[in-house]
């Protein structure tokens, strides 16, 4: 902060940069009007900060809502939260928007920014905020779930968007202030918000409408939802708009069918996907490579049922915490005597929605010492959840998948060393893949004492083990207060794509608190009984997920080693098909997957044929080639090279294969 403002001062004052839009005052933010002493740590807060967007975000969702209501006063408020790239805001209508209504939304829209209304602060008891919005529903049963100033944030957080809302601290209402100082509009929120709407600027669209049930629950009545995206400038919109064309042209979804490589039979059931045989070869080259670097890495691999009975995910806890995304029970075991009696009560069994539990009673089957540990167990375990089917979306968001799970057993000692041997192992996987920018997000507990159990020794060892491990990685760390499971930190591994976008892929998760459920215990060196630690761990997140990323992070054209056919034999005419077919014979048999297109289609439609396939090398063979044991190469682009010899053919098939190459052109080949 500057000397020659007198305090107590405005954010105006302290900043009079237009493109500062609000205050981070002693670590919380604020509006920019807050008024702050000399006493503050005040730091500026920039519209193209990740701060500064969520708060344009938020605020075009208000704009949004006030423009719904000056077309329709009868449409009831949801909740309205900034979100990745964008806002949205969710409605209760009579009838769902059109295309139609959305052009009129979007035209108040413009109209409300340009009048700069002010978004004004107001504190208000839980009695004053019920009566001034008697009208609006969803928003009196988020008061209702405050219960006053007393609720944490983590049982607000539970409710989907609410924190936008309603939480700890100061029930609060925002009005919308106009140019003669009259409130125009008003909405239940914890703010903060842009000084007026002209900052929205004309760097907003509204993109689309879905269904939304409120708080995310089947149960409750069906909102409509309108999405939206703001950025500081206009051509940052545009970038982002051809962002978003480069993502639709790579969707997975699309890809995954023009490839045959899945599907999702309606005879089988939403969000239950089955594999084609080329996307099985896929599928089945990652595992493959998984499986050999897991245990060449000092892993052993275990396989575990898909159902279990109630009592193990009772004791897990997931039957308390997590049993709306659990399958209903299948009961089982029961038994009737020959009257239709039951002489034996049946049991409850559920699909298994994690593979850990199943994992600790491996551990469990006998005594260990500290010389068993660490011990690193590794599956590739199928798990279900019961996704809402709004939610699901394509191989990104399923109800059955498989996870590539580990979970190491340490003790404390080695807990350090641990977690950096995984996040290395880790990496270096996902190098192994083509995927090389990664950031890291290590999440804490913060100072909300009733969210975290355990000893504050071991939330600050735990901690600062992680930390070191991320520092030491030399990637970019952000540390993230208040994130954490609460029963331990854990480090978040993000990567982007081949267009921009970030993926969150790998956890590294602690957790004393499942071997402290199930009393696990190891023998240590000075023969007292203690309990290990336990590191969960996904390397992929799950094997479904991690493809869609690959597939639209490639475009389809994925490496040579990946690719379902690596090679494609295209004789110039029919009288050089049995020449080419000796070399993709010879391929074969050095483990190539090469084919031979004996069809009758004319070699350039061949070409196109395997090209829009996405083939990465076609082998072509004419009357030259013949005479002189030579092929020609044609690759994704166009590019050829041609007169290679048959030896130099097959070994530098191999070596591309090898050697993980991803070949587009001639010159990647070289």
């Amino acid at each position: 902060m500057t000397d020659a403002v007198p305090y107590p001062a405005d954010g105006f004052a302290l900043f009079p940069d237009r493109s500062v839009v609000a205050l981070r005052v002693n670590g919380e933010l604020k509006d920019l009007a807050t008024v702050v002493t000399e006493t503050d740590a005040v730091e500026p807060v920039t519209i193209g900060s990740p701060d500064g967007l969520a708060i344009l975000r938020h605020s075009s969702a208000h704009v949004l809502a006030q423009a719904v209501q000056r077309i329709n006063p009868q449409a009831n408020l949801g909740i309205g939260p900034p979100i990745t790239d964008g806002f949205y805001y969710d409605f209760g209508v009579e009838h769902p928007f059109t295309p139609d209504d959305l052009k009129a939304i979007d035209k108040e829209m413009q109209r409300i920014v340009r009048e700069g209304q002010r978004f004004v602060r107001r504190v208000v008891t839980d009695d004053e905020a019920r009566a001034e919005l008697a009208a609006e529903p969803f928003k009196l049963e988020l008061i209702g779930l405050k219960g006053g100033a007393s609720t944490s944030s983590a049982t607000v957080s539970k409710v989907e968007g609410a924190s936008v809302e309603v939480g700890a601290g100061e029930l609060t209402i925002y009005d919308n202030v106009d140019r003669d100082g009259q409130t125009v509009w008003k909405d239940l929120c914890r703010g903060p918000h842009l000084p007026n709407t002209r900052l929205i600027g004309n760097g907003w669209a509204l993109q689309r409408v879905a269904g939304a049930y409120w708080r995310g629950s089947e149960k409750n009545p069906q909102l409509q939802r309108i999405y939206g995206t703001a950025w500081p400038t206009k051509d940052e919109l545009r970038a982002y708009q051809t962002r978003l064309e480069e993502a639709a042209k790579r969707d997975h979804r699309k890809l995954g069918k023009d490839l045959d490589l899945f599907s999702f039979p309606d005879e089988i059931g939403s969000g239950l996907s089955v594999w084609h045989p080329r996307g099985g070869i896929i599928r089945g080259e990652m595992e493959q490579h998984a499986r050999r670097r897991h245990i060449a890495g000092g892993y052993t691999y275990v396989y575990t049922p898909h159902i279990s009975k109630q009592d193990l995910f009772l004791t897990s806890n997931h039957l308390v915490t997590y049993k709306e995304g659990m399958f209903p029970p299948i009961v089982m075991d029961e038994e009737r005597d020959e009257h239709g009696e039951i002489t034996k009560q049946g049991q409850d069994y559920y699909l298994k929605p994690m593979n850990c539990p199943m994992h600790i009673l491996i551990y469990k089957e006998r005594a260990r010492s500290y010389r068993d540990l660490p011990m690193r167990l590794a599956e590739n375990g199928t798990v279900y959840r019961n996704e809402l089917s709004g939610a699901l979306h394509g191989l990104t968001r399923v109800r059955g998948f498989t996870q590539d799970d580990s979970h190491l057993f340490v003790t404390p000692e080695q807990l350090e060393g641990e977690a950096t041997r995984v996040l290395e192992f880790v990496i270096s996987m996902l190098r192994d893949f083509g995927l090389d920018d990664f950031e890291l997000e290590l999440s804490m507990r913060d100072d909300e004492k009733d969210k975290w159990i355990g000893s504050d020794e071991f939330w600050e060892y735990s901690t600062n083990a992680l930390r070191n491990v991320a520092v030491a990685s030399g990637l970019k760390l952000t540390e993230v207060p208040g994130e954490a499971a609460f029963y331990g930190p854990k480090i978040d591994l993000k990567t982007r794509d081949a267009i921009g976008r970030t993926w969150q892929l790998s956890t590294v998760q602690v957790d004393p608190n499942l071997p402290e459920r199930f009393e696990l215990e190891y023998t240590d060196r000075d023969g007292q009984k203690k309990r290990p630690i336990m590191i969960h761990r996904a390397l992929f997140g799950s094997i479904e997920r991690f493809f869609a990323i690959l597939l639209e992070h490639y475009a389809g054209a994925f490496p040579v080693w990946l690719s379902p056919v690596q090679v494609v034999g295209i004789p110039v005419a029919e009288e050089f098909a049995d020449y080419l077919g000796e070399v993709v014979d010879r391929l074969r048999a050095e483990g190539v997957r090469a084919d031979l297109d004996h069809s009758d289609d004319r070699m350039q439609k061949k070409i196109r044929t395997h090209t829009t396939q996405k083939v990465p090398l076609q082998l072509i063979a004419g009357a030259q080639d013949q005479a002189a044991g030579t092929v020609s190469f044609r690759f994704r682009d166009g590019s050829q090279e041609n007169g290679v010899p048959i030896a130099d053919a097959v070994r530098r098939v191999r070596e591309a294969i090898a050697s993980h190459a991803l070949v587009n052109t001639a010159e990647d080949f070289a």
